[in-house]
């Protein structure tokens, strides 16, 4: 494979879409084990191909959050990371490990929130560059470190208990199995340590054998580089299985907002908290997405985008629907929140 100056891999994007089936019908076992046994293919090929798309569409912050009424998007997002901070109860000068960090925009919120030392670990070159790159600029690398690792192997990487505490936002979904990466993490964190993890799962009413709950499972894997959802179940019971001491579980999806933690995939102008949300409601409207796409086509067809930017930038606008969908059936969830703590012996 080779590598563009940034990092990015044109094959791998160009191949990203060939993982999934497009008729859900005939996405069969046999194609989910093959993304599942090439998980990092699949998703350093999204993420090579939609990490711009979503620094311009959503933030540096690859997540969903909870909104109060008139709260701002960026400020909904930074409370949302607020908030698993203080769950796990994070101190001043305690070694943090954020695994699957993105562009580090949550690393360097918790950094400042919570006064600790954060280590970033991600697969993709890429968003490392970026992500050296943005925590520079705000003066925190002493802070926030970044390492470029399979979050199956952290305790290769890193060495055994570590980490004073680990947290993951929305990464873990990736992983092949909850109970590898589970475990991994497990074994990184010092006795007694905590894991705070917000997962993407489908909920306990979500049912395989109804084609229509498939087919929107299928859409979400599709659109967000997952070799294969699962439910809030067995991440639960993942967790357990590993060793952990559960302290606390929740969807907060099911808390009864009166704003939907979805409504800015729902590309509804009229629904923006404030001002400057018009323009984020704007750009997952129709027209929002066709300009996006528009744009991206032109840019690839000139040299200005890797090959396959387009057809991932397709799948992202069919996961939004997706996402919208199952939230608002009340199947997924973004946000299962758990906090649990590794036995001191």
């Amino acid at each position: 494979m080779t590598a563009t100056p940034d990092g990015r891999v044109d094959s791998r994007i160009q191949n990203y879409t060939g993982f999934w089936q497009k008729d859900t019908q005939l996405d069969s076992p046999v194609d989910k084990d093959t993304r599942v046994e090439n998980y990092k293919e699949v998703i350093n090929g999204y993420y090579d191909g939609a990490t711009e798309l979503y620094e311009y569409g959503w933030a540096q912050s690859f997540h969903f959050s909870r909104f109060y009424k008139g709260e701002g998007f960026y400020q909904s997002l930074a409370r949302h990371e607020h908030y698993l901070a203080a769950q796990m109860q994070l101190k001043p000068g305690m070694r943090v490990l954020d695994v699957g960090c993105g562009v580090g925009g949550p690393a360097r919120e918790i950094a400042g929130f919570a006064d600790v030392n954060i280590v970033g670990v991600n697969n993709n070159e890429f968003q490392l560059g970026r992500a050296l790159r943005y925590t520079a600029r705000q003066g925190l690398s002493k802070h926030v470190t970044f390492v470029k690792g399979d979050f199956m192997r952290l305790a290769e990487i890193f060495g055994e208990e570590s980490f004073d505490a680990v947290y993951a936002i929305e990464a873990t979904v990736h992983a092949p199995t909850f109970e590898g990466v589970y475990s991994e993490i497990k074994k990184v964190l010092k006795p007694g340590g905590i894991f705070g993890v917000y997962e993407w799962c489908m909920t306990d009413t979500w049912d395989p054998s109804i084609p229509s709950h498939k087919d929107l499972a299928h859409r979400i894997e599709l659109g967000n580089g997952i070799p294969q959802m699962r439910t809030l179940g067995s991440s639960i019971s993942a967790l357990k299985t590993v060793g952990f001491d559960i302290l606390h579980q929740e969807d907060l999806a099911e808390r009864g907002d009166a704003v939907k933690w979805y409504y800015p995939l729902e590309g509804d102008m009229r629904k923006a908290q404030t001002l400057w949300d018009i323009i984020t409601c704007w750009r997952t409207s129709w027209s929002g997405k066709h300009v996006t796409q528009s744009v991206i086509w032109l840019m690839e067809r000139t040299g200005l985008a890797p090959k396959g930017t387009y057809d991932v930038g397709e799948a992202l606008i069919i996961a939004a629907d997706a996402i919208v969908e199952g939230g608002q059936k009340k199947l997924f969830t973004p946000m299962l929140l758990v906090i649990c703590r590794k036995p001191e012996a």
